[in-house]
Order: structure tokens, then sequence, then C-alpha cells
């Protein structure tokens, strides 16, 4: 099984200005230059976390669409993040995962963060994505997400892994997750990483919003045993292209085997 490359992207948003996020972003993937499978922007990257849902948000068939499009295709990789959108006259916070040849998956948030009122704007999202890149299986996942351990919960199953239904690899966040509540944030994707025993991304913006909310960042990319394997400083712009062992993984998950205990449930909408 061969490794994989994730370019995680830290960066400053310009709120609700999606021409000035797309360019912006556009130079900086411009500028990775090492080879990568996946790259990884925050949540809402083109506007930042608004609740301004109808000025906004644009179809599957918008701009930001056709910009993920060209990125994925420019650069041979995945190009994922999410972004506001209307359909069938509801709004979602969704998540596009981009192929370079054009065709694509989505997932819409599954929990809105009700101390910002998102219910009432945005519509949540009832069903999980596992997708698959070169063999790893990724599940991605919305920011308030993080804190639910049972929608998150890696289902594993015997040789290969994961073989059963709702096992994945790496499990993957976007987020505009504040500064002020920076501790429940990493100590909730290392929770998450030695829980669900897989790599785990949580890839967030940096600065003020419109909201005057301040973000450190505090991206991370943590391996299956909760340790950080990534060099991203807080309060900085940064790009990383983080390498993952499959090997590494599976050996850990043999030697390991706390997957084989976990309790079995059901999960009812």
């Amino acid at each position: 099984m061969q490794d994989l490359r994730v370019t995680i992207l830290q960066s400053n948003l310009h709120w609700e200005n999606i021409e000035a996020n797309l360019k912006m972003f556009a130079e900086k993937i411009f500028f990775i230059k090492e080879k990568t499978d996946l790259i990884v922007l925050p949540e809402m990257f083109s506007t930042g976390f608004s609740m301004n849902n109808k000025a906004l948000a644009e179809k599957m068939n918008g701009r930001t669409f056709e910009w993920m499009k060209k990125m994925a295709k420019e650069k041979n990789c995945v190009v994922a993040g999410s972004v506001i959108i209307e359909e069938r006259k509801k709004y979602y916070n969704r998540l596009i995962w981009m192929l370079p040849d054009g065709k694509f998956k989505t997932y819409d948030k599954r929990h809105l963060f009700r101390y910002a009122n998102e219910q009432n704007f945005y519509t949540a999202g009832n069903k999980k994505l596992i997708v698959e890149l070169n063999g790893w299986k990724i599940c991605p996942m919305i920011c308030y997400d993080l804190r639910f351990p049972v929608w998150i919960r890696n289902r594993l199953t015997p040789n290969p892994f994961p073989k059963g239904k709702g096992g994945y690899d790496v499990l993957l966040f976007v987020t505009n997750w504040p500064e002020r509540r920076s501790h429940p944030w990493k100590t909730l994707l290392m929770a998450r990483a030695m829980e669900n025993q897989c790599y785990v991304f949580g890839v967030n913006r940096i600065g003020n919003d419109g909201n005057n909310i301040y973000h450190s960042g505090d991206s991370a990319a943590i391996n299956f045993k909760g340790e950080i394997i990534s060099k991203i400083k807080p309060h900085e712009e940064s790009i990383e292209t983080i390498v993952l062992s499959k090997h590494e993984l599976d050996d850990w998950r043999k030697t390991f085997p706390a997957w084989m205990d976990a309790d079995k449930f059901n999960l009812t909408p």
C-alpha cells in the first residue's frame, strides 16, 4: 500500500469575499511544488464562517465549485473544503471532495453549531461520507462534528483494514474554530485519533472574522497513537505536506487491537 501525501493550508480568510478568497488560495496552491494526493482547505474557505447564507450561497455549478475543479485538475490531486451551497431552497455547509477528473462527492455538516445559531440558517446533513484515495479510506467531517464521537465512530473488521462498512484510515476535519476554545480543539483531535485508531487532520483558519472572533489555527496532523506529526505553528499562515504510512497504521492496529473490543451499535437519525 503506497503512502498518502496530504497538504493542509492554514490561512486567514477575507470576510464574505468569495473572489478575494479564491484568488488568494489559487496563489497558495500554485506554490505547492511537491507532489501531493490531497489538498485540504478550511471550513467555508471562500467566505468565512458566515450566517449570511442567502447573499453568499452558490449552486453546485457555481464559481467556487468550478474553481475547485480547476485546482484539482491543475495539481492532479483531490481538493477538499466546505462551501455555502443552496439547493432546492435549502442552505448547506457542504464539504466538496473534488477529484482531478471533475468527479466529486459531498458531505453536509451533520452537527450545526448551536452556539452561533447555525441551525437557524443551514440544514443538517444525515449521511456520513467515506471516500477512497489510493487505497486509503478517508472520512471528512466539518468543525463541530469533532465533539460527537458516536457519529464519527470507526468500524473496523479484520484483514485487510478497514474492511467493514464505516471503516476508515483517515479522519479529516475542516474548521473555523476560535482560539478561545483551542484547548478542546487540540484535546478532541487527539482523542478522536486514539479512540478510532486512525490518522486525524484538523485544518483551521487564522485571524479575526467579520464578528471579531479570533482564530489561532492550531491546525494539526495526528497519528493513530495521538501523537502530533505536523509542524504547523499557531497564528501563522502555513502550508505543509504530511506523508502517512499505511504500513505503520496497520501494524499498530494489529499490535494494539482495541478496535476488536469496541461496542457495537446502530445510529438512528
